[in-house]
């Protein structure tokens, strides 16, 4: 299985750049890796709804209250760390499936910071992890983040524009075929047209 140092030795070849044996080692390529590899990863982890990210929570409401616009707050996960909330459900009903709005028609939820706004009395969530060990990652995945990680070192490593063009390019495409694979694992999921789109037919 990969490891964080196989991930970005992935990019580094993309590069072709020698291998590094830690991102603590003294060397250029070693440092400018070891600096963008967590945002990457973290940015990588937003762009889309990876299923071995996937994590479930119901979360406990906070004894504070919004100062206004809702009447709850609820704390988002620590453990693993909440990136990107993706469904919201109050036990019986969940947006966006149900398309189930708050008391003054707004949405039913929003993110403020590290806190979950809305009126609801219960509140769990599916959400994006910050998984660490890339042990748990989707071949997909793994090759999607080698592909941003040497997009975004390559002009500090290579100094070629035109290589960044590249390996922007071939991210976009690891991002293509990541998405779908990703999508078409598991039983088909519902989906249902917003009310926006409802009330134009």
């Amino acid at each position: 299985m990969a490891s964080t140092v196989d991930i970005a030795n992935f990019a580094l070849n993309n590069l072709g750049a020698s291998n590094i044996s830690s991102l603590d080692e003294n060397s250029k390529a070693a440092r400018i890796v070891n600096q963008r590899y967590e945002s990457v990863r973290d940015a990588v982890f937003r762009a889309h709804p990876w299923n071995c990210l996937m994590q479930r929570s119901q979360l406990a409401q906070d004894t504070e209250t919004p100062a206004y616009g809702y009447a709850k707050q609820y704390s988002l996960p620590a453990d693993p760390f909440c990136l990107r909330v993706l469904e919201f459900s109050t036990g019986t009903l969940s947006y966006p499936q149900d398309n189930i709005t708050s008391n003054t028609g707004g949405p039913v939820f929003v993110i403020e910071g590290r806190k979950l706004l809305t009126d609801e009395n219960s509140a769990q969530i599916k959400y994006i992890g910050r998984i660490t060990d890339p042990q748990q990652y989707d071949a997909s995945l793994i090759e999607a983040l080698a592909a941003r990680l040497a997009a975004e070192v390559c002009y500090a490593v290579t100094g070629s524009t035109s290589m960044v063009q590249i390996q922007t390019s071939l991210y976009e495409a690891k991002m293509t075929e990541a998405r779908f694979n990703d999508a078409t694992e598991g039983a088909t999921q519902r989906l249902e047209a917003s009310d926006f789109i409802e009330s134009r037919f």
